[in-house]
């Protein structure tokens, strides 16, 4: 079998561990094995020690090597298994790695099957080698030793495997979704600084335009009344045209992105200032939203056109998404204008009732943008909702822009760091292996007394062999055989038997009378009278005793004589 693929992958420090690891548990599997061992009696091969230690110790290495070839590992260990039960616990524990590791379904089937159709087959025909030793006892032992160490870690290691691999894929998924939302906020930024430099093409070209008008002009007038000065009119002239063919290479691809060229979106030198902002507030209250707008401040007509057209953007693109996802609520618009502050504040309610299905969901890049574009003039812009159910955008602007700041610099902004976990700490570790370790353990006793009952019931279940009668006592017995058919002496019956006897044979060293009853003989007439019970007849009934007779240890003669049955009357009935 191949090595899975991440085991090419691994550091060398994770290595080193993961040596250590199997080191540790080659050398608990042996105890293991050692004490199971010592408590499966009755379940062990009649094989010399060297054989059971290869068997070991190939177990052993199956169990090491489990992580990297665990196919092989399980169906080895599995046929191993078959010959020595006692390796019950690493052949689960490489059952549970194996289902563990196994992400196909169909395969992880086949291979837990066909484990446990290898181990009934060698338990089966090793069966032989067992103090019980048939084919039927070691099918039913393999059957017993699959369920309770191949099936059942194995359905425990593909929960483990899926569980593991649900959590991989949703941290992979929340990776992806943040990798994704970094693009989306990178794009929205970018898109935003592209609409920044449009804007600054539509203005800086429409000022060199001015200036190159103005230039021809006075190149014009230099002609005829200071020809001196017509070259420096023309190279002013040449110059502003040379700016305007730069700027366009520069900025003017970029130029279509954020151009409004009609309505309260037309950027115009008005744009941003009071009347700009009321233009706004009436274009909503004509769709039916209800705005209250308040300015505290002087009109920022005095101000830089980036700055107005921040102030536009805002007001805009905030009123836009009431439109959207708040119809009909009450909208607040508040422009607070300082020497060193420009504020913006607009405020939306719950809306009455919720907004139409087909508005959908927003990307939230509008949002991204605005916070870009505030950002490049130094300022901040936060949004929320609130909790009244409404939402809220504030934004804080500088009046003058930082000289420094290049607001045409389109460039990517540099990635966002995604947001990592705090770096666990070494005893956080230690405890987390140290409760892994506590439940494999609580999970391997659970498992072993699983397996010991399991095959303490399927002993105990197991029919005994049929009952043989004993044999007749016949001459040339010994005497042990002949207890064993027939009882012990008794003194009972030696009492009754003396007097009444036959003579011994010659050479007789011992004779003993059974304990046994004997035959309860009645009379012929008795028998044949049916106003006679025979059973409780004592007149004339006798006892049949039987007397064996040994000559040493040997059976040497079998006597049989009847004695009279004693009366249980009282004597005066008996007269």
């Amino acid at each position: 079998m191949a090595p899975t693929p991440h085991s090419f992958l691994t550091a060398p420090g994770e290595q080193r561990h993961g040596r250590w690891r199997a080191l540790w548990e080659t050398t608990g599997s042996g105890l293991l094995m050692l004490l199971t061992y010592s408590t499966m009696e009755g379940f062990t091969p009649s094989l010399p020690v060297l054989p059971l230690l290869l068997l070991s110790g190939a177990i052993l290495v199956l169990l090491a090597v489990r992580r990297r070839y665990p196919v092989t590992s399980l169906l080895g260990a599995s046929a191993f298994l078959g010959a020595l039960p006692a390796a019950g616990l690493p052949v689960a524990v490489i059952a549970h790695t194996t289902a563990r590791q196994l992400a196909s379904a169909r395969r992880r089937t086949s291979v837990l099957f066909g484990a446990t159709g290898l181990l009934v087959v060698v338990a089966a025909v090793v069966a032989p080698l067992y103090a019980a030793g048939s084919r039927s006892f070691g099918f039913g032992l393999g059957l017993v030793l699959a369920a309770t160490t191949l099936l059942v870690p194995g359905l425990v290691g593909t929960a483990r495997g899926q569980q593991d691999r649900l959590l991989r894929a949703l941290g992979e998924r929340a990776a992806a979704a943040e990798e994704a939302r970094r693009l989306a906020e990178s794009e929205s930024r970018t898109h935003e600084r592209s609409r920044i430099a449009a804007e600054m093409h539509d203005l800086v070209g429409h000022r060199l335009s001015l200036i190159s008008l103005h230039s021809g002009g006075l190149e014009m007038a230099l002609g005829k009344e200071s020809p001196e000065l017509r070259d420096e009119a023309a190279l002013v002239r040449k110059a502003t045209g040379d700016a305007m063919r730069e700027l366009r290479e520069v900025l003017g691809v970029l130029g279509p992105l954020g151009r409004d060229d009609t309505g309260t979106g037309a950027l115009t030198d008005a744009t941003g200032t009071r009347a700009d902002i009321e233009a706004l507030a009436e274009e909503s209250r004509r769709v039916g939203i209800a705005v209250a707008l308040t300015w505290d401040g002087p009109d920022l007509d005095v101000r830089p056109a980036m700055v107005r057209r921040a102030v536009h953007r805002v007001v805009r693109e905030s009123l836009t998404n009431v439109h959207r996802y708040a119809p009909g609520s009450h909208v607040t618009v508040a422009v607070t204008h300082t020497d060193d502050r420009v504020g913006l504040l607009v405020r939306n309610g719950a809306p009455p009732s919720p907004p139409p299905a087909t508005t959908g969901l927003g990307t939230g890049r509008g949002l991204t943008g605005l916070r870009e574009r505030v950002s490049l003039l130094g300022g901040t812009l936060d949004a929320g909702p609130t909790a009244a159910g409404g939402f809220v955008v504030t934004a804080d602007i500088r009046p003058e822009p930082d000289p420094e700041a290049d607001p045409a610099d389109t460039g990517e902004p540099a990635p966002e760091p995604l947001p990592q976990p705090p770096p666990a700490r070494s005893f956080d570790g230690f405890q987390r292996r140290a409760a892994n370790a506590l439940t494999g353990l609580l999970g391997l006793a659970g498992l072993a007394v699983l397996m010991l009952l399991s095959l303490a019931l399927f002993h105990s279940a197991r029919p005994g062999s049929p009952y043989v009668p004993p044999e007749d006592p016949r001459i040339g017995m010994s005497r042990e055989e002949v207890e064993d058919a027939v009882g012990s002496d008794s003194s009972v019956v030696r009492a009754a038997a003396t007097g009444r006897e036959p003579a011994r044979p010659d050479d007789v060293t011992r004779c003993v009378y059974p304990s046994l009853p004997g035959e309860h003989i009645v009379p012929q007439h008795v028998r044949d009278d049916p106003e006679i019970d025979a059973w409780t007849y004592d007149g004339a009934a006798h006892y049949l005793i039987t007397r064996y007779c040994f000559r040493g240890d040997e059976l040497a003669a079998i006597d049989r004589f009847t004695v009279p049955m004693v009366s249980q009357k009282p004597p005066w009935e008996a007269l």
